[in-house]
């Protein structure tokens, strides 16, 4: 029998989906839940938007425009679950319990966390000026939205691969506590849809509503026209030759063209098209492939019972499958009935020492690695990629040896190295003394180690 593969998509709702959105995220995942073999589940992201906004309207109209643009963009409500996250109890329950196993230096490690950190101190402010616990603990919560459901498959855009995995990170941690053989969590990947991961904006520089270089995606055709005509373009003057290569125009125009249509507007701009008709013909290429998703947009915006009598029955479908795992959970940590006791008594209560633990996974290319997590769930190691399970599996047999390590420093970081080539690297430190103390741990994590 063929196991389903189940795909996970969640857009935070803080403002009006754009091109970039909606080739980079939205289009990709309608597409894939499309597919037979798959489980889609697709959510509107409205607790994350709580950690950027503290305007309820803007919440508010955010999440009936995203709602409206993955319905009109094509997604059938009859073929997968589409929910809003705050319509699910069971998502925060969730959190607070991964929030009780998650490592803070796990967190400490986050790009947006450190990000936010680095810029007060170039501010001279103190580190965590301004730094909510929302915006800490967010990968908790984002790893609760993927755990839930057990999704095999996230669709992220580049930025966002670090919380896949921590979410791996996080679950394995739940599962080495609590699962007594039993693995309650499925390992989530990152899926990266490569050539349209990014789209720039007018200034060709990454699409975003913080730059200001949107192209409008369903507000109206003459919005979309204004927008494409402020696309930033060379000098070069009608009958002179293009370099597509380096056009913002031309790749735009190439996330939404046909091999065929492609190829035809490269062989034009490298003919001397002018700017304006290249311009021009892009509007045309995006009105063509939008203008009904756009009507069908703004029938929905103007019917929001509709999307809320939709969104309840996915939530429905969604919490069908939450409650009862999430009960199976509450059970695993010892939140059970008083009534029911006699499955587990106390002297069976578990005192395995906790110790240091390899974990192997598999690649999407079918290469395989592995991590060194410590005792603690902190990830100590990530190995490089391996052509087979066996491979892995000797130079783990190899670190626990009890031989010498040789572990080299580069910058904040260091990597172990295995008969002259490198096996396995740490993350990045905020300093020497992090990374040296990481160093120390490495090395005492590895010294018990038993096969």
């Amino acid at each position: 029998m063929t196991t389903r593969t189940r795909i996970l998509t969640g857009i935070t709702t803080t403002g009006t989906p754009h091109l970039g959105n909606y080739a980079g995220a939205i289009r990709p995942a309608i597409l894939a839940s499309q597919d037979a073999n798959a489980d889609s589940f697709y959510f509107l992201a409205d607790y994350h938007a709580l950690i950027k906004c503290d305007d309820p309207q803007r919440i508010q109209r955010s999440r009936m425009e995203i709602a409206a643009t993955w319905l009109a963009g094509g997604l059938d409500v009859n073929r997968v679950t589409f929910y809003r996250q705050s319509d699910i109890p069971e998502i925060p329950e969730l959190t607070w319990l991964l929030t009780c196993v998650a490592a803070k230096g796990l967190l400490n490690r986050a790009h947006a966390y450190k990000a936010s950190v680095d810029k007060n101190v170039e501010a001279g402010e103190d580190p965590d000026a301004g730094i909510s616990m929302g915006l800490y603990s967010y990968p908790v919560l984002m790893a609760a939205d993927i755990l839930m459901f057990n999704a095999h498959k996230v669709p992220v855009g580049r930025d966002q691969i670090q919380h896949v995995e921590m979410a791996r990170d996080i679950g394995q941690r739940f599962n080495h506590l609590f699962g007594n053989g039993k693995e309650f969590f499925t390992m989530p990947e990152a899926l990266i849809e490569e050539s349209v991961a990014t789209l720039p904006g007018l200034d060709g520089r990454k699409m975003s509503k913080s730059y200001d270089n949107t192209i409008p995606l369903f507000t109206s055709a003459k919005d979309m026209k204004d927008a494409i005509s402020r696309i930033v373009t060379d000098s070069r003057a009608p009958g002179e030759a293009k370099d597509p290569d380096n056009s913002h125009l031309f790749t735009l125009y190439q996330a939404f063209a046909s091999k065929a249509q492609e190829e035809e507007f490269r062989a034009d701009l490298l003919q001397g098209l002018g700017w304006g008709e290249a311009k021009n013909r892009l509007f045309q290429l995006l009105d063509g492939q939008l203008g009904e998703a756009r009507e069908r947009y703004h029938q929905l915006m103007s019917r929001p019972s509709d999307m809320e009598d939709l969104l309840l029955i996915g939530a429905k479908k969604a919490r069908a499958v939450a409650a009862p795992f999430l009960a199976e959970l509450r059970e695993a940590v010892g939140l059970r009935s008083f009534v029911n006791q006699a499955a587990a008594p106390v002297a069976a209560k578990k005192k395995t020492a906790k110790a240091a633990r390899f974990v192997s996974f598999r690649e999407d290319d079918g290469s395989f690695r592995f991590r060194l997590l410590a005792a603690d769930g902190e990830q100590l190691l990530l190995s490089r990629n391996f052509a087979d399970g066996k491979a892995a599996g000797a130079v783990t047999k190899q670190l626990q040896s009890g031989d010498a390590l040789d572990v080299r420093t580069e910058a904040l970081a260091f990597s172990v190295w295995l008969d002259g080539a490198v096996v396995a690297d740490s993350a990045e430190f905020a300093d020497e003394a992090s990374r040296d103390a990481a160093i120390e741990a490495l090395r005492v994590a590895l010294t018990p180690l038993e096969d």
